[in-house]
């Protein structure tokens, strides 16, 4: 078992995310991070599927009661174990008793915490990741909150040794960070003036306070239409940019409604989403834009390195 001696800002237990129940309405939710949940799993033997805890901003603190092997990965949110600074990305053995805990963020928004054997959650509709706006999912349809109990899974898979991950993306893929987000024309992109497509590779814009888990709002200059349009609620997907009346788009996440009405006028490449989902309120963010050929080629060679990593350890 852990035991949560403080709950942090925002933590709940996500996976891939819960598919087949749009047209239910249910959204898919699932990590932010994509890319730091599977190398957290991979390095302690688990398949991706499998759930990890999601932290943001202020991690939380737990007590473990039980040895287990865990790793964390994403943002480094100053995480300890013991009182020691924890390495980010490699497998670390905990001892019963220990506490990990979290302090001052260098840089990122979101960490993600895998244990050896897993989570022991009950899926929902096929997934074990916390809806709180529907308050279903998790360990209790929420964020973490101070005394919960967390159960741990089956018997861990051996992890690597720390240090030994010995993966990394190309360039290509995983871009510096402040790199500009690489995006594709979306479904109403004609529909802008050409000022708003060269707006959306000049400008600067600014993450907003406004934003969570749903979508993230940006401050700039307002993207215009040629004309008023009127459109239908179509589906929507993660990292759909869409611009509602007011100019200011908004990039749609994990936690995002099922369908939606607003112009449509970028889609985010989706080996850039990870790097979307680090990003604070407050900090700047560019675009830049690539075909679809691109990005979908750059999908392929993401997906190609998960699956040689994650067969590597045996796990699918």
């Amino acid at each position: 078992m852990i035991e949560v001696l403080k709950p942090g800002a925002l933590s709940t237990f996500q996976d891939l995310g819960r598919f087949g129940h749009q047209h239910h309405g249910i959204p898919v939710s699932g990590v932010m991070d994509e890319r730091s949940h599977r190398l957290a799993c991979m390095l302690v033997g688990n398949p991706p599927s499998e759930a990890t805890l999601e932290v943001t901003l202020l991690g939380p603190t737990l007590r473990f009661e039980v040895p287990a092997v865990i790793a964390v990965c994403g943002a480094d949110l100053g995480a300890t174990l013991g009182g020691r600074a924890l390495p980010l990305g490699a497998p670390v053995s905990v001892a019963a008793g220990d506490l990990l805990a979290f302090g001052k963020r260098a840089n990122g928004l979101r960490a993600y915490i895998a244990v050896a054997g897993g989570y022991a959650l009950r899926p929902v509709m096929g997934s074990t990741s916390t809806y709180v706006r529907g308050g279903f999912g998790g360990a209790q349809g929420g964020p973490l909150q101070k005394g919960d109990r967390i159960a741990l899974g089956g018997a861990p898979t051996p992890a690597l040794p720390p240090g030994a991950s010995g993966f990394t993306f190309p360039d290509e893929v995983q871009r510096a960070p402040g790199a500009p987000i690489r995006i594709v024309p979306g479904r109403e992109w004609e529909a802008f003036e050409p000022q708003a497509h060269r707006a959306m590779a000049e400008q600067v814009f600014r993450v907003s306070p406004r934003s969570d888990r749903m979508g993230y709002r940006l401050e700039c200059e307002p993207l215009r239409l040629l004309e008023p349009l009127e459109l239908q609620s179509e589906a929507v997907g993660f990292g759909t940019v869409q611009v509602p009346p007011d100019g200011h788009p908004i990039v749609l996440l994990a936690d995002r409604q099922t369908t939606g009405g607003y112009p449509r006028i970028a889609n985010v490449a989706a080996v850039d989403l990870p790097c979307m989902a680090q990003l604070i309120a407050g900090e700047p963010v560019r675009f830049e834009w690539i075909s679809l050929d691109a990005a979908q080629a750059l999908a392929v060679a993401q997906g190609k390195i998960f699956r040689t990593m994650e067969a590597g350890r045996g796990v699918h």
